[in-house]
């Protein structure tokens, strides 16, 4: 335990006496001394110190008497205390990385690609990537998934209002995915993320800036457990025009989610189903993504081509793009 202490940046005298307190509750700073081998001094200042981190106080009545603060509190804290001091280091330590690149990316053109390996070690520098955007994060969307994608809206939400702007392109198994629609896209871009759909996307990427890419590396339809981080290089500028050419050519989720309620406008679940289907979705990917029966799908898709006046689906977003309902 008192091994322990020290990793959490406790000295040893106070970790002796915090442990005897915890044993031995209502101790005085004599008892505790004695029993600790200190003298009468250190068992005193130890006690100080205690009371100033929170971890020991006086006892209500006889003030002469100590009790300990419960461990997971106590010591809790400490733990706090040491994984912001490590998340600051490690963040210290990206942001050297990133200078030492770029200083050297000109020198030494294996600098400007990067491999990551292990989910905990991809995990830490999207993290990083994150947090670490100036004014905008673009992202291509779609599965397979490692981890519930859900799991980055808390911090996408933080990024938001900070100002940091969230583009997202999801392809259409994405967006098809069961509970993605309404558990996490609609919920993001109701945060203020801009998000468009495309039917297939060449690959699975968050952007940083203009400055840094993550491309987690798959093999089929199987994730693996590695990452290329992409810097400031030739490569990245190329991902870059890829990625605004996507934008350009997909088509806006808002679409999806309008609540139109003029006599000209489709009903909420026409605006969806429109959305879905001038994205390229399949009449079961469609079904799932909405939470529909296969009947239901086809009654509602060939209602909202009879008030379109049209007889096939390019005919029908054609008339959708008239309208403005696109």
């Amino acid at each position: 335990m008192l091994d322990a202490f020290g990793v959490l940046g406790l000295g040893r005298p106070d970790g002796q006496v915090y442990a005897a307190l915890v044993m031995a509750p209502q101790s005085t700073a004599e008892e505790l001394a004695e029993q600790c081998g200190l003298t009468l001094q250190q068992a005193r200042a130890a006690l100080d110190r205690l009371a100033e981190q929170g971890m020991a106080t006086r006892a209500p009545v006889d003030r002469e008497r100590y009790l300990a603060v419960a461990p997971d509190v106590a010591i809790g804290t400490l733990i706090g205390h040491r994984e912001a001091q490590l998340r600051s280091a490690r963040a210290e330590m990206h942001r050297l990385m990133d200078a030492f690149r770029e200083a050297s990316r000109f020198t030494d053109p294996a600098h400007s690609v990067e491999v990551l390996s292990g989910a905990e070690a991809i995990a830490q520098r999207v993290e990083h990537l994150v947090e670490s955007a100036e004014y905008q994060m673009r992202g291509f969307d779609c599965p397979p998934y490692v981890q519930e994608p859900v799991a980055y809206l808390p911090r996408q939400r933080q990024r938001l209002k900070a100002g940091v702007r969230f583009r997202t392109i999801f392809d259409k198994e994405a967006v098809a995915w069961p509970g993605r629609l309404e558990k996490e896209i609609l919920v993001g871009v109701a945060d203020g993320e801009e998000a468009r759909v495309r039917p297939v996307l060449p690959m699975k990427m968050m952007m940083a800036d203009d400055r840094m890419a993550i491309i987690p590396i798959s093999v089929g339809d199987a994730v693996l457990d590695a990452a290329y981080v992409i810097h400031p290089s030739a490569l990245l500028q190329a991902l870059d025009g890829l990625f605004e050419a996507e934008w350009d050519r997909a088509v806006p989720l808002q679409a999806a989610i309008g609540d139109g309620d003029g006599e000209l406008e489709p009903e909420a679940d026409h605006r969806k189903l429109l959305g879905l289907l001038a994205a390229g979705l399949t009449d079961e990917s469609i079904a799932r993504s909405l939470g529909w029966s296969a009947r239901t799908t086809q009654r509602r898709l060939q209602t909202l081509m009879r008030q379109l006046g049209a007889t096939t689906r390019f005919q029908a977003g054609m008339a959708a793009r008239e309208r403005g309902w696109l």
